[in-house]
């Protein structure tokens, strides 16, 4: 068996080159491969496309490499908590291809199955299916780019649209467990997009928070074997960000408030 350790982050993503299309896993700011991220945003590939659930937010994740207009090109479902993404987008710098959730992960794991497309009802009746769906404006404003329009069918009279799957030069996932040969354990909700990444890109790189040797993960808990994955690195496990932190003030009491009442 191949051992597929690399020994640093920069050494994994140094051939990504200008114009890749990129898979990255993770689902906001939980499961990403932020030190992948971070060594690419050093290396200085662009004019990227990346088919991630989010981008980021505008210091972190793919916000890092957004923010030095290093992407081209996005296939994203929710593109919230990152304002120079919208001014990117509203200003005609930045293409955006808006995708169901669902769709794009079956996209994803239809890529990395070998199925070249398949029918969902998702987006049926709207202008995912029916075109006309801004994907980039010009800089007075208009739409210079929309959606085309998408095969719809019907069977079992119910209508579905033709949905094409995905398959990235490259992804970037991050694992909680990997091993020398590529076998990938995910934890939790860090299992979001990151499975579904690891199969779909041709040249799949996973920075993993623990390295073990071949034979120690138990089979029976690996989420994608090494067959789709084809460098490891280990990174540790890193920074764990809070996408937006939210804090409930003490509720304030008063003498009166806390006073019994009079006849109890």
């Amino acid at each position: 068996m191949i051992d597929k350790t690399v020994a640093t982050a920069e050494e994994a993503v140094a051939d990504i080159p200008r114009g890749a299309s990129l898979a990255v896993g993770g689902f906001g700011l939980c499961g990403i491969p932020a030190v992948l991220i971070e060594a690419l945003h050093a290396q200085g590939a662009d004019d990227l496309e990346t088919v991630s659930n989010n981008c980021g937010v505008d210091d972190w994740g793919l916000g890092l490499l957004l923010a030095d207009h290093r992407i081209r090109r996005t296939v994203s479902s929710y593109v919230g908590e990152n304002k120079e993404f919208a001014r990117q987008f509203l200003a005609g710098e930045l293409e955006v291809v808006l995708t169901p959730q669902g769709t794009l992960a079956e996209k994803l794991r239809a890529g990395g199955a070998g199925i070249p497309a398949f029918y969902t009802s998702a987006g049926v009746g709207t202008m995912v299916s029916e075109g006309g769906l801004p994907q980039k404006y010009d800089a007075e404003g208009g739409v210079a780019l929309a959606s085309e329009p998408k095969e719809v069918r019907s069977f079992g009279g119910a209508d579905y649209v033709l949905e094409e799957s995905l398959t990235p030069d490259f992804a970037l996932v991050h694992a909680w467990k990997g091993d020398k040969h590529g076998n990938l354990v995910f934890h939790a909700s860090a299992m979001n997009f990151n499975p579904l990444c690891a199969m779909a890109g041709k040249v799949t790189i996973a920075e993993v928070e623990e390295l073990v040797e071949a034979g120690e993960l138990d089979p029976g808990e690996v989420h994608v074997p090494g067959i789709f994955v084809q460098r490891v690195v280990l990174t540790g496990p890193g920074e764990k960000r809070i996408e937006k932190r939210t804090i409930t003030e003490p509720r304030q009491t008063t003498p009166a408030a806390t006073a019994p009442r009079e006849g109890k």
